[in-house]
């Protein structure tokens, strides 16, 4: 029963970032990065768009949901994507030189193949 309860997590989160990797897109912002991981780590998604690198944070919940997906982005969670991102930055100095890197966060709630989309921008600031 775990083991099929764990599949169905990953599988929805990574319906979820297909989603958010399509709004995004149609929003006009380029991907750098899916799945960008620093050790444990992972950043979801790490788009362009004019004059800056955002992080997303792809959160998926399914209805009934316990917690809106947005909550979920917690203290913890913040924490690990903005030394995820130290990472990110690091590695590529080059490809950032001159923009601003901001935190934001995609929320899908799905309900059988329906969902819904919400989009925070700058969800968070970061703690360099």
């Amino acid at each position: 029963m775990e083991d099929l309860w764990c599949k169905n997590r990953q599988d929805l989160g990574k319906r979820g970032e297909d989603v958010a990797l399509e709004y995004l897109l149609r929003r006009g912002m380029k991907l750098l990065e899916r799945n960008w991981r620093s050790g444990h780590k992972e950043l979801d998604l790490v788009m362009e768009e004019e004059g800056f690198i955002r992080i997303v944070e792809v959160r998926s919940r399914s209805v009934p949901a316990q917690i809106d997906p947005l909550e979920s982005v917690d203290h913890v969670k913040r924490k690990k994507t903005i030394q995820a991102a130290k990472g990110y930055v690091a590695a590529n100095r080059s490809r950032i030189k001159g923009k601003e890197v901001v935190f934001d966060v995609v929320s899908i709630l799905f309900n059988g193949e329906l969902f819904k989309v919400e989009y925070v921008r700058e969800a968070f600031a970061p703690t360099w």
